[in-house]
């Protein structure tokens, strides 16, 4: 028989928002079914993050990652899909595995797809999202990309914040991007959505577009699934 053991927590670092966190976000306490521990970078608001490029917060996100690492989590993700920029620096300084963003599915999602066919990215900000990015993932720096609309609902409350959250209004902005994506791009195979706000809207984008959907929260369990494995605890599936 199995013994029972502590199932190891997951650091989650998170950007200075101020919206509301619903389920499946990854900055929700509800969103996984094993511990979580959320540390936000306070002052490391979007616009500085993801808008002005600030190498000026690498340091804090470091610091952030170890103190998450030092509290006993046993990996550390993110709560924005473009610290993918920081992906190679924060593994090599953090004493735990590290997981910055949804992007980093970009390539293997691809080596999924039938001849001919491509992965394209829903992103918060497709001006933002560049070749930079893209190569820190390991994804081709032409990969197809789409954000939401800038001065739509879902991209003005990420950045700016408000005090309540329409989800419905969220979803059709999502849904809208994954729409044009396939619009503008042929051979579209699957979606991967680079948000890590979007997880609670990729039924909505895999029903409107028929086609896989990749987001962060599942990303993250599996990432969680070998970091937070306990090596001396019997796998139920063997009992």
């Amino acid at each position: 028989m199995a013994v029972a053991t502590r199932v190891p927590m997951l650091g989650i670092l998170m950007l200075d928002t101020a919206f509301p966190r619903i389920p499946g976000d990854l900055g929700s306490p509800d969103t996984f079914a094993f511990p979580v521990r959320h540390a936000v970078v306070r002052g490391a608001v979007v616009d500085e993050i993801v808008h002005g490029r600030s190498e000026a917060w690498l340091a804090p996100f470091v610091d952030a990652a170890c103190r998450l690492a030092r509290e006993g989590c046993t990996g550390i993700a993110t709560t924005c899909g473009f610290l993918v920029r920081w992906q190679r620096a924060l593994a090599l300084a953090c004493p735990v595995p590290v997981m910055t963003s949804s992007l980093l599915q970009v390539p293997l999602v691809q080596a999924t797809l039938p001849a001919g066919k491509r992965v394209g990215v829903v992103t918060y900000s497709a001006r933002d999202l560049d070749a930079t990015a893209l190569q820190s993932a390991g994804a081709a720096p032409d990969t197809p990309i789409v954000g939401v609309d800038p001065g739509g609902y879902f991209a003005q409350t990420i950045r700016h914040g408000a005090a309540t959250l329409d989800r419905q209004r969220m979803e059709d902005d999502t849904v809208a991007a994954a729409r044009s994506l396939l619009a503008t791009y042929a051979n579209i195979g699957a979606i991967v959505l680079e948000c890590a706000n979007m997880p609670p809207y990729a039924n909505a984008v895999a029903r409107a577009t028929g086609l896989p959907v990749f987001d962060a929260a599942s990303l993250v369990a599996w990432f969680h699934a070998a970091v937070g494995r306990e090596s001396d605890a019997q796998d139920p599936r063997w009992e």
